[in-house]
């Protein structure tokens, strides 16, 4: 099976300089909890997660309103193209310990996202439950650091 196969297509991204707030509205709009921020050519630079917001903006006490998707985006994005296996895209989000992960076309530019539902829906037992132990495990890491 191929990322191209599972993958959400459609996915609304942020710019670096949006503000945070509407990047927090983007995910209540699509009840999504990461959007990529691009690049002028529609590159993925970084993603912002609900979980960036609360742990980097909101328990350090700043205030989100004054805020831009540049401002607490993790970087750089980890990746998969859409002719990735889902072994492959799997491996990847284990490996940074994701939950979702950008895809993008031959030149760079996203096109969708690949997310633990998809491979959960989509993905045979044994590789969903791998996937969803490898990518919980204890980290303080994406708490902590700020790009």
């Amino acid at each position: 099976m191929k990322v191209q196969d599972v993958m959400s297509e459609n996915v609304s991204c942020a710019w670096r300089n949006m503000p945070l707030q509407e990047v927090a509205r983007i995910m209540v709009d699509c009840d999504c909890g990461e959007v990529p921020v691009i690049d002028e050519s529609y590159r993925p630079i970084g993603v912002v997660t609900d979980r960036d917001i609360t742990c980097r903006v909101v328990a350090r006490g700043r205030n989100p309103l004054d805020l831009t998707a540049g401002d607490c985006m993790t970087t750089p994005a980890v990746i998969v193209t859409p002719l990735a296996t889902l072994d492959e895209c799997c491996e990847v989000m284990e490996e940074g310990q994701i939950r979702r992960v950008p895809v993008v076309d031959d030149e760079g530019r996203c096109i969708g996202i690949v997310s633990q539902a998809d491979i959960a829906r989509y993905g045979p037992d044994h590789v969903t439950a791998e996937v969803v132990q490898r990518v919980s495990e204890p980290t303080a890491e994406a708490s902590n650091t700020v790009h």
